[in-house]
């Protein structure tokens, strides 16, 4: 890879943390598009890597509005969608997983346009940490299931439980794609070399983030949501 191009990706680590610091999201919708151009072998094991630092810093800072009940709930789909994920990888081709995927998410943005303002029980937390663990183990991509159920909450809860059931999900989802065998040493090495520019990112996102709420924070969220679904559509 030349330093050019290794460069742009470096820019666009820098401009997702920074997004995802200021509103919770978007990282991987970022830089997922990026490297799969790029060097598809990175993915996803790259993002996961580089997400878990970020979602340290932004559950540290924002630990007061943790959501902990959602925290769980989403953590039990997780783990199972997360075993279905790692198959769905190995099984099923990548243009039809991504037509899937961003077909169902396109669909659930429409879906929530029409309905009234709700706060999720179990069952919808459930759902979303499943259909989270298939996305993100199978895609490196696994915000919008929990954008849209959080998307009326205020913006540090959204941020915070995000961020925590983030990491959970990475954690689970890079020991999983490890023992299959599917993360080297190469692209840890490629993560490394990417922290600054992640640092330098989630540190600027610290005088934006306070910002961010109420209206502004549900069209980010559904913007976030309908690009991601598009941007899988078209790579399918």
């Amino acid at each position: 890879m030349t330093a050019e191009l290794f460069a742009v990706i470096a820019l666009t680590t820098l401009v997702g943390a920074f997004a995802q610091g200021t509103t919770g999201l978007g990282f991987a919708l970022i830089l997922a598009p990026v490297v799969g151009f790029i060097e598809p072998l990175w993915l996803p094991v790259i993002v996961l890597v580089l997400m878990i630092p970020l979602n340290v810093y932004v559950l540290h800072r924002e630990r007061h509005a943790l959501d902990w009940s959602g925290v769980g709930w989403i953590t039990v789909g997780r783990v199972f969608g997360a075993v279905v994920g790692l198959w769905v990888l190995i099984a099923v081709p990548g243009d039809g997983l991504n037509l899937l995927i961003g077909g169902s998410t396109v669909l659930a943005v429409l879906a929530t346009l029409l309905i009234s303002p709700f706060r999720p029980g179990s069952p919808a937390l459930i759902s979303a940490g499943v259909l989270t663990g298939v996305t993100e183990t199978a895609t490196g991509i696994g915000g919008p299931p929990l954008a849209l159920v959080y998307q009326h909450h205020p913006a540090a809860t959204l941020r915070s439980t995000m961020a925590a059931c983030f990491l959970v999900g990475e954690i689970l989802s890079l020991a999983l794609l490890a023992g299959a065998g599917r993360v080297s040493l190469h692209q840890l090495l490629i993560a490394a070399a990417l922290m600054p520019a992640l640092l330098i990112g989630a540190w600027l996102s610290q005088t934006t983030h306070h910002r961010v709420e109420g209206p502004m924070l549900r069209g980010i969220v559904l913007a976030f949501a309908l690009v991601s679904g598009v941007v899988l559509i078209v790579q399918g």
